[in-house]
């Protein structure tokens, strides 16, 4: 009887559940934002725990290190001219060749390095708790949670013109005891994360 009482409440009221009130996001290979999205699970998750948010950092954050990387792509085709025409000295064709491939070697390391970190940097909420994945390289990462009953206070702030244009900012999520402070930095529409945060540990018992 208590779960049949229950279940109509939640349809109707966008307090009671707060990531279906917005929907369902279609997961797509670049998304950095999504409410209750399909077919995302991550390890350590439980059989009935749900994902309400996907977090990754806003898209716009890859500008610069895009920028950076279609320069050094074009470079060689300017500085190998240049150092024929400027250098006293005959360089041969073969070190050109050598130093082109690493040139172009370093770069892919580059662009691998920036996207992997971007891609597998994620923040997801669920039903029962925070999670902060931190992908630092291949061979290392760091998993932090928070339950959401130990959640004290959270907040968001935005600033520059890029955050305000593009509606992205840092949220600041305070714990109690061991666990530990989370930020997501740089995500999306932060005024929403933070209400539907603050939403759903409106739902936990206990909470006032």
């Amino acid at each position: 009887m208590p779960t049949l009482f229950e279940a109509p409440q939640k349809a109707k009221s966008p307090n009671r559940d707060p990531g279906r009130s917005h929907g369902r996001s279609k997961m797509r290979p670049l998304t950095s934002f999504a409410v209750n999205p399909d077919g995302v699970r991550f390890e350590t998750q439980e059989e009935e725990e749900r994902v309400i948010l996907f977090l990754r950092q806003h898209n716009i954050v890859n500008v610069p290190w895009v920028v950076v990387a279609i320069i050094l792509v074009f470079a060689p085709s300017f500085l190998i001219p240049l150092l024929i025409q400027n250098v006293p000295f005959s360089i041969p064709p073969s070190y050109f060749l050598v130093g082109t491939l690493a040139w172009y070697l370093a770069t892919v390391g580059f662009i691998l390095t920036n996207f992997l970190r971007w891609f597998f940097n994620i923040y997801i909420v669920t039903n029962e708790r925070i999670v902060d994945i931190d992908f630092y390289y291949l061979l290392f990462k760091r998993f932090s949670q928070a339950e959401l009953e130990k959640i004290q206070d959270i907040s968001y702030s935005t600033g520059g013109v890029f955050a305000t244009v593009f509606n992205y900012g840092e949220v600041m999520v305070e714990t109690a005891g061991e666990a530990p402070n989370l930020e997501f930095v740089a995500v999306p529409r932060p005024d929403i994360v933070v209400e539907t945060i603050r939403s759903i540990t409106e739902e936990l018992p206990g909470s006032i």
